[in-house]
């Protein structure tokens, strides 16, 4: 607990000192051996003769008897002062009673069902407190324990005690916490635990005294979990407002110094986020500063349709059957001064797709590199898993080329993830995928950028009219794109690649660091949890 600090970045740090303090509970380590305490082998003699008089007066429900417990079915190493026994030689195992749900009341008392209080009833089974271990459904082997005065319904089990005086409830409730599941646990569509599984449950039997020991230590640490947590939750909130303003304070000003004040391990941004937020800026226009000496987006644009009318006319490219009947490009954000909405198609040589067809009998060891969906990742090509074909085929499938600067969108599998052709493949070839040849106002990578963040939220929210199962040429062709100057765009790019790959090696950063508290509460376990 005092080097808490030290590993409170780790996953889960809290929950897994509660398990650790469960751990070291039932393992004999969270309180010292009193050679004073009377013995386990003495208990267990007060034990057998409980049972033995209700055996006697012929009140035992079940009547099965399980033997000692053998050394490869001991979970853990315990003190010699204590015994391995049957979970049936301490208790007997009987099912709660069947309640319907439509019988439950409003007031009364309290009804226990699979994991806890579901109602009420009129009458109660137990007047005691009760150890129960969930028998069915998704809480199966979870041990509770049930109020004083309390009915328990047929989704527990419950554990009366031969001699309720000589076994703390509490201390078998962390006993049965970190038993191993699947020892009592039957099924996985419909998980279940019967009494014939439940009382061949080994569990270790120390001195009464010890129990009571333990117990009152467990409430003590569990109780300075509960306010880590608490401090922890409390740290969040204020990490969750200054994150706010962090966030703001980027949005006004998207410096490296600035996104890396982000990145402290206890704000817990997705990296993600940050990446998100980054292109967000970047196409609303906020990332770098407009410059009025730019040539406007209008001229750009106009430039860019009169260069594809050229091309069209001089029948180097065809005209897309659709184009006349076009409408307007959506208008999805204001823009700053400058700036204009547009079609992909209107700004691009043309928009072709990859090789449609059978491959199987194309694939080479070597040869013209043949990209697939597998290849396209957000914004990088991926070479693991690249196949080949051979120059005859390549060359026989032409349409298809890729040439360094074209940007590639998959047509199927995860939709619509773009990326640009690297100067590394100076030529390639490529099926299941949508090719945009040659930008004509448009800087390949400002559209990859675009295409898998703007543009993918519209067609998450079917705004642009895409369908999300398939895409063609057409659905990139009419897509909407936001067109800024041609020295802004390049700008645009430059600071995104630089902010990104700040993201990447700060998440790397983040990554260790949290490792390295992941393994400092290994450690710890590991030193407090080995064998004396």
């Amino acid at each position: 607990f005092e080097k808490f600090d030290q590993f409170a970045d780790a996953p889960d740090a809290v929950e897994k000192m509660r398990e650790l303090v469960l751990q070291l509970a039932v393992q004999g380590k969270l309180v010292p051996q009193d050679p004073n305490d009377e013995p386990a082998i003495v208990l267990l003699e007060r034990v057998r003769g409980a049972r033995r008089r209700l055996a006697d007066k012929g009140s035992l429900k079940t009547k099965v008897h399980i033997p000692e417990v053998e050394a490869d079915d001991q979970f853990y190493a315990i003190p010699k002062t204590w015994l391995w026994v049957p979970l049936n030689e301490l208790t007997e195992l009987v099912y709660g009673k069947l309640l319907a749900t439509s019988d439950l009341l409003p007031t009364g008392f309290p009804v226990f069902g699979a994991n806890g209080i579901i109602g009420c009833f009129s009458k109660y089974l137990y007047e005691d407190e009760m150890l129960l271990i969930s028998c069915r459904g998704a809480y199966s082997g979870t041990p509770n324990i049930s109020p004083p005065n309390c009915y328990v319904t047929n989704n527990s089990i419950v554990c009366e005690f031969f001699e309720p005086k000589a076994c703390d409830i509490r201390f078998y409730h962390a006993v049965i916490s970190v038993s191993p599941r699947e020892r009592i646990v039957t099924g996985s569509a419909q998980p279940q635990v019967t009494v014939a599984n439940a009382i061949k449950l080994p569990v270790p039997l120390p001195p009464l005294a010890e129990q009571k020991r333990i117990v009152a230590k467990v409430d003590e640490l569990m109780a300075l979990c509960d306010r880590l947590e608490a401090q922890q939750q409390e740290r969040e909130k204020r990490h969750a407002a200054l994150v706010r303003a962090s966030l703001a304070r980027f949005a006004n000003a998207p410096t490296p110094a600035n996104l890396q004040f982000l990145f402290h391990p206890s704000y817990a941004i997705p990296p993600a986020d940050l990446r998100k937020s980054i292109l967000t800026l970047a196409f609303a226009g906020k990332l770098v500063s407009q410059d009025p000496n730019d040539e406007p987006a209008s001229v750009l644009l106009e430039k860019a349709r009169t260069e594809k009318a050229r091309l069209i006319e001089a029948g180097l490219v065809k005209k897309e059957p659709w184009a006349d009947k076009l409408q307007d490009a959506t208008t999805l954000y204001d823009l700053p001064p400058g700036w204009e909405w547009t079609h992909v198609s209107d700004v691009v040589e043309k928009v072709t797709v990859g090789f449609v067809g059978s491959m199987k009998e194309e694939y080479r060891e070597g040869g013209v590199p043949f990209l697939r969906c597998q290849n396209v990742r957000v914004n990088r090509y991926e070479p693991i898993g690249l196949t080949f074909v051979s120059k005859e085929f390549h060359r026989s499938i032409s349409k298809s080329t890729l040439r360094p600067g074209d940007v590639v969108v998959t047509r199927s599998g995860n939709v619509g993830v773009t990326c640009v052709i690297p100067d590394s493949l100076p030529e390639a070839n490529c099926s299941d995928l949508v090719i945009v040849k040659r930008p004509l106002a448009l800087v390949p990578a400002f559209l990859s950028y675009f295409i898998n963040s703007i543009a993918a939220g519209e067609i998450e929210a079917k705004t642009v009219g895409i369908a999300l199962t398939h895409f063609n040429t057409q659905s990139v062709a009419q897509m909407t794109v936001v067109l800024p100057p041609l020295a802004e765009q390049r700008r645009i790019v430059a600071k995104v690649e630089q902010l990104m790959a700040l993201v990447d090696a700060l998440e790397t950063q983040l990554a260790a660091s949290r490792a390295t508290a992941a393994n400092l509460l290994s450690a710890l376990v590991a030193e407090l949890t080995q064998p004396s």
